[in-house]
């Protein structure tokens, strides 16, 4: 009779061990499951993040190369400066042109009818609100309003006119300074006329 309870204490020990076995198994595997469905999640959102650090180093670099393009183009204007410079600014989020606005971009009409070879370089900021590729379009968008209006307002060719966005890269005012996003969200412009 002793015997058989040992063999039968065995047999329980045994039986214990192995769903002991069967069960801690199970929570590994699951633990594993949960660890690579994680690790799929974050390798999914550096993934995306990788993507888009991508878009924005080749939007960069279409910039420059359109920057590059427009200086190939104006050969023969080496001997121009800069006769003229203004500055218009917009409201949060927008690009419509104000009235404010339109007095100085008539100033800078008015200097190329007086100056028929010069050419104009708008550049469209915007503060540090929002995301680095919607600011570049935002800027673009800006710098293009004003494009429009030069060409509304005074007939002038588009060729005479280069517009480039830098987003919120080149700020004027930094950001404790008091104001600093409605100086920011600005287009500067440049009248480059030939030296006399």
């Amino acid at each position: 009779m002793k015997h058989v309870l040992i063999a039968m204490m065995v047999l329980t020990l045994a039986l214990v061990g192995c769903t002991s076995k069967d069960f801690v198994r199970q929570e590994v595997e699951q633990a594993e499951a949960r660890m690579k469905t994680e690790m799929a999640g974050v390798r999914d959102a550096t993934d995306t993040n990788a993507a888009e650090i991508t878009k924005l180093q080749s939007l960069s670099k279409q910039i420059s190369e359109k920057a590059d393009l427009a200086i190939d183009k104006a050969k023969g204007f080496e001997n121009y400066q800069i006769i003229w410079q203004g500055e218009i600014n917009f409201e949060f989020d927008a690009f419509q042109v104000t009235a404010a606005a339109e007095q100085i971009l008539m100033e800078a009409g008015e200097k190329m009818e007086q100056n028929p070879g010069s050419i104009i370089e708008i550049a469209g900021h915007t503060d540090r609100t929002g995301a680095a590729k919607y600011n570049i379009m935002l800027g673009e968008q800006r710098a293009g309003a004003a494009k429009r209006f030069l060409a509304d307002r005074f007939g002038l060719s588009l060729y005479r006119m280069f517009v480039i966005s830098y987003g919120e890269q080149k700020p004027v005012a930094m950001p404790d300074e008091r104001e600093a996003s409605s100086k920011n969200r600005r287009v500067s412009l440049a009248v480059w006329g030939e030296l006399k």
